[in-house]
């Protein structure tokens, strides 16, 4: 199912609104170290270890925050800028969610088209079609923006269908190795040769997405894109996909 800007009324917002990643995991890193520092205020025994412990985990859900609501959005228009698109690109996002990337993305296409694919779920908060797309009409690029409910693992688009396709922290999401592969392969499959592939996603992860295919190079994106601290800090994989060798001409073609 596919969604277009123009086909139904979405709520209306002044400025795009992204969401927060996972957002049970910052809730409980903050609970948990306000818990901690409430308990050292409360009693002598182990007040410094519990004080230290209760200052980690706020610091921890701070970093997640500001890795979730800013650092991300900063990393990947990086990552675009990279990317050397001319702007009439066809560009898919996998995972889309509230259309961070996408939306970016489509700033950078002013005669292209910037395509999302997601199933909408509540790994994000708020995640749903009409809210991706009310923020890319308060972005200003709806008009070369267009969402659909799909499973990255089985994508209803043609071989050869993009020239770019990237995915911000949703592959590892599918339980299994095989799925994650098979939702990798899919994302090659639609590429045009010469296409760019970027997924950002924990180390482990890219690495294994990497030697699946047999290609592309891996980047860690530093401390802007870590989520609560170095040991969840994202990798990006860019793999380009070779063009399609020309078979040299049969000899017996030649023949008049």
């Amino acid at each position: 199912m596919s969604k277009d800007p123009n086909e139904t009324s979405l709520p209306t917002v002044q400025w795009p609104r992204y969401g927060v990643d996972a957002p049970a995991v910052p809730a409980v890193l903050a609970a948990a170290g306000v818990a901690c520092c409430l308990a050292a205020a409360r009693r002598r025994p182990g007040k410094i270890a519990m004080a230290a412990a209760g200052t980690l985990l706020l610091a921890n859900a701070g970093v997640y925050l500001h890795t979730t609501l800013r650092g991300k959005l900063r990393i990947w228009e990086r990552e675009l800028d990279r990317a050397g698109l001319h702007g009439h690109e066809q560009l898919l996002d996998l995972g889309c969610g509230r259309g961070a990337v996408l939306i970016a993305a489509a700033r950078r296409l002013p005669t292209g088209r910037a395509v999302g694919a997601d199933l909408w779920t509540r790994d994000q908060s708020g995640n749903s079609p009409d809210v991706t797309l009310a923020n890319a009409a308060a972005a200003g690029v709806a008009d070369r923006v267009e969402v659909h409910t799909a499973d990255m693992t089985a994508l209803p688009f043609p071989d050869g269908s993009f020239d770019i396709v990237t995915s911000a922290l949703a592959i590892h999401n599918i339980p299994s190795p095989e799925g994650r592969y098979r939702a990798v392969d899919e994302a090659m499959r639609v590429l045009r040769p010469g296409g760019q592939l970027l997924i950002a996603d924990p180390w482990p992860m890219a690495r294994k997405y990497a030697r699946h295919i047999g290609q592309g190079t891996l980047r860690p994106l530093g401390p802007g894109y870590w989520y609560g601290g170095p040991w969840l800090g994202i990798t990006l994989l860019h793999a380009v996909k070779e063009s399609q060798a020309i078979s040299p001409p049969d000899a017996a073609s030649d023949i008049r």
